[in-house]
C-alpha cells in the first residue's frame, strides 16, 4: 500500500509574495495545506526535506503527515512544487488535506514483470510505455505503491491495456476505458545501403606520346623549302 511519510513544518503567520521571500531568505520553502473545507495552513518546510522527497520519486502518490510545530499533524498529498527558473530550487509547496472517507485522485505508477522472459521482447520486440503512471481515484489507506503488468506472454504487437493491470486494489481510473499502458513494439529495420564499386580510371597517355598500344603520334611538320634569291 501507499508509503505515509512524517514531515516537520514550522508555522507561518502571513501570506503574500514579500512574506513568502522573507520565508525563504531565511533559508526555509513557504509552503501551504489547503482543502476538506477548512481554513489554508501556512507552513514552511526545510529545502532538504523536500529535495530528499523528489529524489525519491512517487511524491505525488504518497500519504504525508506534516507535523506542524507548536500545532497539530495533518494528512495530506503533496500537489504541487514550484521551482526556481534557473537554480531548479523548490519556492512553494502545495499540500492538499485528506479529509475523512475521502477518495483522492492520484497517479500510480506501472511496473513490469517478468520484462526478462517476455517472448515479444526476446524475439528482438520493444516495450513502448505509452502510460509510465496512471491517474486513479482512491481511498487515501489504499493507494498502491505501483501496479503491476505481467509480460510473460506478451508477444510482438501487443497492446497490455488497464485490464491487464493485476491488482486494481479497489482503486478507479479516471479515464472511463479501457486505455493502453504498453506496446510490444515490432523492432526497427535498418537497412543498409551498399554504394555502387566506382569504375577504375582509364590511363591515359603523356602529353606528347603515343598511348600504349595505339596509333603513333603525328610526324612533326616538314620544314619548308627556302626561298631562291
Amino acid at each position: 500500500m501507499v508509503q505515509t511519510i512524517r514531515i516537520e513544518a514550522e508555522a507561518r503567520e502571513q501570506a503574500g509574495k514579500g512574506a513568502a521571500r522573507a520565508t525563504r531568505k531565511g533559508g526555509l520553502v513557504p509552503a501551504v495545506i489547503y482543502g476538506a473545507k477548512q481554513e489554508a495552513t501556512l507552513i514552511a518546510l526545510d529545502p532538504r526535506d523536500v529535495m530528499k522527497e523528489l529524489h525519491k520519486g512517487g511524491w505525488q502518490s504518497h500519504l504525508y503527515e506534516v507535523a506542524v510545530k507548536g500545532g497539530g499533524t495533518e494528512r495530506t498529498l503533496m500537489r504541487d512544487i514550484q521551482f526556481h527558473p534557473v537554480t531548479d530550487r523548490p519556492l512553494h509547496v502545495d499540500f492538499q488535506r485528506l479529509a475523512a472517507g475521502q477518495r483522492i485522485r492520484v497517479r500510480v505508477p506501472v511496473s513490469f514483470l517478468n520484462e526478462d522472459t517476455c517472448p515479444g521482447i526476446k524475439a528482438g520486440g520493444v516495450l513502448n510505455l505509452v502510460r509510465r503512471d496512471i491517474e486513479v481515484l482512491a481511498d487515501p489507506d489504499a493507494v498502491p505503491e505501483a501496479f503491476q503488468i505481467d509480460l510473460a506472454e506478451a508477444g510482438i504487437g501487443d497492446s497490455l491495456r488497464w485490464s491487464a493491470v493485476k491488482d486494481s486494489f479497489g482503486t478507479q481510473a479516471v479515464l472511463d476505458r479501457d486505455f493502453v499502458v504498453a506496446t510490444i513494439a515490432a523492432p526497427t529495420v535498418v537497412e543498409e545501403v551498399i554504394a555502387p564499386a566506382a569504375a577504375p580510371a582509364t590511363e591515359t597517355a603523356p602529353k606528347g606520346k603515343a598511348a600504349k598500344g595505339g596509333a603513333a603520334a603525328a610526324p612533326a611538320a616538314a620544314k619548308a623549302p627556302a626561298k631562291k634569291k
